[in-house]
């Protein structure tokens, strides 16, 4: 039995944001953030005009996004933009001031 701490999905407001456990802390899918927070038919269109306005605005993301595999509605692992809890809260925040 999988702990409850350990799996690789969790839920917001009715909406899944996969993650999984990369060097020693927790990583979200930066699509499944955006998607939960905008109610966004085009999450992944969302995030690519998200990205730019982070990277005018200075945020690193080579330093702060990495690509891990998740597993996709498909059952199929890709790789998929993903961010650390910290990170994650500057994504957020961006999200809540762009929308």
């Amino acid at each position: 039995m999988v702990e409850e701490s350990k799996k690789g999905l969790i839920v917001f407001q009715d909406k899944a944001i996969r993650r999984t456990w990369f060097n020693d802390e927790w990583w979200f899918s930066v699509v499944d953030i955006v998607g939960a927070l905008t109610e966004s038919d085009r999450a992944r269109k969302y995030w690519s005009d998200l990205k730019n306005r982070l990277t005018d605005e200075g945020f690193e993301l080579s330093a702060k996004i990495g690509q891990l595999k998740l597993v996709s509605a498909d059952g199929k692992s890709y790789l998929t933009d993903c961010v650390n809890t910290k990170n994650a809260f500057k994504v957020i925040q961006s999200i809540l001031i762009f929308v």
